[in-house]
């Protein structure tokens, strides 16, 4: 079974929704998710916030946040999964955000340096990567290991309140 058609079960079967705020992946975790026949049943809504403007404006990201800790950063990501599931009403939003290259990076920030977060209203999980590859390498691994932390979060059913790394998987 495909990544993608677990989430859909466990989604089903715990008759939650999902929605996602995505950012350097551009709508392909959207994509993804919405392959499975059926994702209708429990995926609500994808949100490319590409821009800050967009992240403030539609996910509620304090412009405080994002100048202080920059789009690309563990604060942003968990405003935008928080963000996203207010909005849309979901009962888990999820979000990314990083730096798909090949410009945009720095010392601190490099190419391929990419943020996630899921939020059941709960709990927070967040985790971040470095991964490599070109952009469309980048924003596919990116997609990827969203959809695998938001399956881990249901299986985990995790209820602590504050943010924390996942682990590995």
């Amino acid at each position: 079974m495909r990544l993608e058609e677990e989430l859909g079960e466990l989604l089903r079967t715990k008759s939650m929704t999902l929605a996602v705020a995505e950012s350097c992946t551009g709508g392909l975790v959207s994509d993804m998710i919405t392959n499975v026949p059926g994702s209708s049943m429990y995926f609500l809504a994808g949100l490319v916030t590409y821009s800050n403007d967009s992240k403030v404006d539609l996910l509620g990201v304090c412009r405080e946040t994002l100048e202080s800790y920059g789009a690309v950063s563990e604060q942003v990501v968990i405003e935008m999964a928080r963000g996203v599931r207010k909005t849309t009403g979901a009962d888990i939003g999820a979000a990314v955000t990083g730096i798909a290259g090949p410009d945009g990076g720095t010392e601190q920030k490099p190419v391929g340096l990419v943020y996630f977060a899921v939020d059941d209203g709960r709990a927070i999980l967040a985790d971040r990567a470095f991964l490599s590859g070109d952009r469309r390498e980048v924003k596919r691994s990116s997609s990827q290991r969203l959809i695998e932390i938001i399956v881990k979060s249901l299986r985990e059913q995790v209820v602590s309140g504050d943010p924390r790394p996942i682990g590995p998987y």
